[in-house]
């Protein structure tokens, strides 16, 4: 399988670099990183991460302003696409078509062959616009999965919340995550 793993510029870059570390473990997993110059720059603010770092989890590294790269093209078959974090500009974009950039471009083109899109929009509050936008881009066949908390797996950590949005959205592709716990309802 090919995933190709967006960040862009808003806050929560560790959701994608521990994306990519998740799947790099994996043997049946090609991945394709693609971050905007705000996602990079989120990596290095936000994370224990370097973008070299990043780029070492993934099997693949494209450069956001070459709209000719592999991943610009539906005849490149891939699985899908994950933005983790999106910003409301990528979320934006995508919801208008914009393909200014190749991670939009990546993202519209699995829209395009049918192939599926996950988006982790972090801001809050959120705005009609936002709102709008998400509706958007869930039309045109986005799964939207903003990365909120979680409590009935009684995490302990941080680690354990981003844990499991990385599961809940991996699952979309059909990639089950080592630990993690689903809902299995009230005991009792």
């Amino acid at each position: 399988m090919r995933l190709i793993v967006g960040i862009s510029g808003a806050s929560g870059a560790i959701i994608g670099c521990e994306t990519l570390r998740v799947l790099h473990g994996m043997a049946d997993v090609e991945t394709h990183l693609v971050a905007t110059e705000g996602g990079i720059r989120m990596i290095k603010e936000e994370t224990p991460y370097s973008y070299e770092d990043a780029c070492a989890f993934a099997d693949c590294v494209h450069d956001d302003r070459d709209l000719g790269a592999l991943i610009s093209s539906g005849s490149f078959v891939t699985s899908g696409m994950v933005i983790a974090p999106c910003s409301m500009k990528s979320l934006s974009a995508l919801a208008h078509g914009y393909d200014a950039s190749l991670l939009v471009r990546a993202a519209d083109v699995c829209l395009k062959e049918r192939r599926s899109v996950v988006l982790l929009p972090r801001e809050m509050p959120l705005n009609r616009t936002h709102l709008k936008n998400m509706l958007a881009c869930a039309d045109a066949g986005c799964c939207i999965i903003p990365p909120v908390l979680t409590f009935y797996n009684n995490p302990e950590s941080i680690g354990d919340q981003i844990r499991h949005i990385i599961a809940k959205s991996l699952m979309q592709f059909g990639i089950d995550v080592p630990g993690f716990k689903a809902w299995q309802g009230f005991v009792g």
